[in-house]
């Protein structure tokens, strides 16, 4: 079954650093763009860093800026979000999420301007002290 599989949740204090993983189980996730989500409680979801395939170029929201690094590594069909200097605000799950759509495809767009229609189940990010 062709399924998105998030891990390296968990508990964090302020200040301190997590790494996300994103890997495609029973697919190749490498030909297409990937961004990571998250939604806090009583929130909406929203996109905070995405990564296109056709040139590797990256996109990040404003709140994480200079925090988070969004990278790829292809060998491992995974796709990573190293989180710095945590804040409570980032409390909240967080998604993988792709689009499926190749770089050839007529409906291609880079990662900030695509629709995710293929989602992870999520994993819990808690900032606390």
């Amino acid at each position: 079954q062709e399924q998105l599989v998030e891990s390296g949740g968990g508990l964090v204090q302020p200040g301190g650093s997590l790494r996300l993983s994103c890997v495609g189980s029973g697919f190749n996730l490498a030909p297409y763009n990937v961004g990571w989500f998250r939604q806090a409680p009583g929130k909406g979801r929203e996109r905070v860093a995405c990564v296109s395939i056709s040139d590797g170029s990256t996109n990040y929201a404003e709140p994480v800026k200079g925090r988070f690094t969004i990278s790829r590594d292809n060998a491992e069909n995974t796709v990573f979000l190293q989180m710095n200097y945590l804040q409570s605000e980032d409390t909240a799950i967080y998604y993988c999420a792709t689009d499926l759509l190749p770089v050839y495809s007529r409906d291609y767009k880079l990662c900030g301007a695509s629709t995710y229609g293929y989602w992870g189940q999520g994993t819990q990010v808690t900032v606390s002290s």
